[in-house]
């Protein structure tokens, strides 16, 4: 399969993903940490804030438990959101999530593509049709080696309302707590990596296993690559980002590569500086890679100011962020507000420091015939991750295969 060409500009750009479209959809992985790690890492010592988390969270049955039913449903895709008939009444267009606005009466090409689930690919290289249909989970054993190290399968979604459609996961990201509660791993899984969907026999884009069996199916389908339990699983969207990151005052983020309005360095941005740092992607070097290194950058920063101690000694600040931080926040049944504090009882020396990110190791973007564009896996390299996840040696974790400039090949 042929690479992109990476000489591409904006005027044509639409035509070829370097990742997701929607980087806003990206930093619900931010409000999905902080509303996590966050609460986690001050919930031991801050009891006041529990009754804000109960009455915000939401819970739904998230995970795949060993021999439990996982139901593929392909019927539920393109369900209306509340409010859509709504949105953009009032300036005669839509907005999606980059802020843009589709004035012709509808969508354009690329959102109705983008909102289509990628299609399944057997071996034959055929798309295989996908029909309603069930299956039983399982899991991995948990390694004796991890101790009690942790994993949480966060997903960013798009839905406004769970209960009423699944929207799409653009964002998927594996946590990492590690058994001395003392580091935070967090390797992010590009929505395009193309991997073998489970219980439907072929292939496809990783967030397709979420469009066609919610979170159940993507737990089952991302196991088997990093070969360790997901214990537990957390949906957010967007809503409170701005918030969240205005709730601590803003965040000091370091500018790596240098865009028109962000010059390299140390700079200060509050919610809306945040989101427009996000989603450059056409002025950097490696394109939406680029970008997935600011949205990084900029969760660190916001990380780093929700831990300090300026936060954590101001009980109106900290509970602002709070509040913001678990307003849209979806957890697994099994998942209780008072395991979550005693979790942050034992993380509460966690600081901005603590917390690494990863990527999935990828080789490279190309087209496929029938999935379209695709991340192609590093396999022997996805071996290593699973190793390091199994035995809690992420400290030791590197990876030398994932192109650092270019889009690979």
């Amino acid at each position: 399969m042929p690479a992109h060409d990476t000489s591409r500009h904006r005027e044509d750009a639409p035509t070829r993903d370097r990742g997701p479209r929607h980087p806003v959809r990206a930093l619900v992985v931010g409000v999905g940490l902080l509303a996590l790690v966050g609460v986690l890492a001050l919930g031991g010592y801050a009891f006041f804030l529990q009754r804000t988390v109960e009455g915000n969270i939401e819970r739904e049955d998230l995970n795949a438990d060993d021999n439990s039913v996982v139901t593929i449903s392909p019927d539920r895709f393109g369900s209306t959101q509340p409010g859509d008939d709504e949105a953009g009444a009032e300036d005669g267009g839509s907005v999606d999530l980059d802020g843009a606005v589709e004035t012709d009466g509808g969508p354009g090409e690329e959102q109705l593509e983008d909102e289509a689930a990628a299609p399944i690919v057997g071996e034959d290289g055929e798309q295989i049709e996908v029909l309603q249909s069930e299956f039983v989970a399982t899991s991995p054993e948990r390694p004796a080696e991890a101790g009690d190290a942790m994993n949480f399968l966060i997903i960013g979604s798009d839905s406004r309302d769970l209960s009423v459609e699944r929207g799409r996961s653009d964002v998927i990201v594996l946590m990492h707590i590690n058994d001395e509660r003392d580091r935070v791993d967090l390797v992010h899984f590009p929505r395009d990596l193309f991997v073998p969907i489970a219980g439907t026999g072929g292939s496809s884009k990783i967030n397709a296993a979420y469009s066609y069996g919610g979170a159940p199916l993507l737990v089952q389908t991302l196991q088997p690559l990093i070969d360790v339990p997901i214990d537990h699983v957390v949906i957010v969207n967007f809503e409170s980002f701005r918030a969240m990151t205005d709730a601590i005052g803003g965040v000091d983020v370091e500018v790596a590569e240098a865009s028109p309005g962000f010059p390299e360095g140390v700079m200060h941005m509050d919610g809306a500086t945040g989101l427009e740092f996000v989603r450059e992607r056409y002025a950097l070097s490696q394109g939406d890679i680029s970008r997935g290194q600011r949205q990084q950058a900029f969760i660190q920063g916001i990380m780093t100011e929700a831990l300090s101690r300026e936060t954590l000694t101001n009980p109106a600040r900290l509970s602002r962020f709070v509040d913001a931080a678990t307003t849209n926040l979806t957890v697994d049944a099994d998942l209780q507000v008072g395991d979550m504090r005693d979790l942050g009882f034992a993380m509460r020396g966690v600081r901005g420091d603590d917390i690494h990110f990863e990527t999935a190791p990828w080789s490279g973007i190309a087209d496929h015939p029938v999935a379209g564009s695709i991340v192609i896996m590093a396999d022997e390299q996805m071996q290593v991750l699973s190793e390091h996840l199994k035995n809690d040696t992420m400290e030791d974790y590197s990876d030398p295969v994932s192109p650092r400039s270019g889009f690979g090949g």
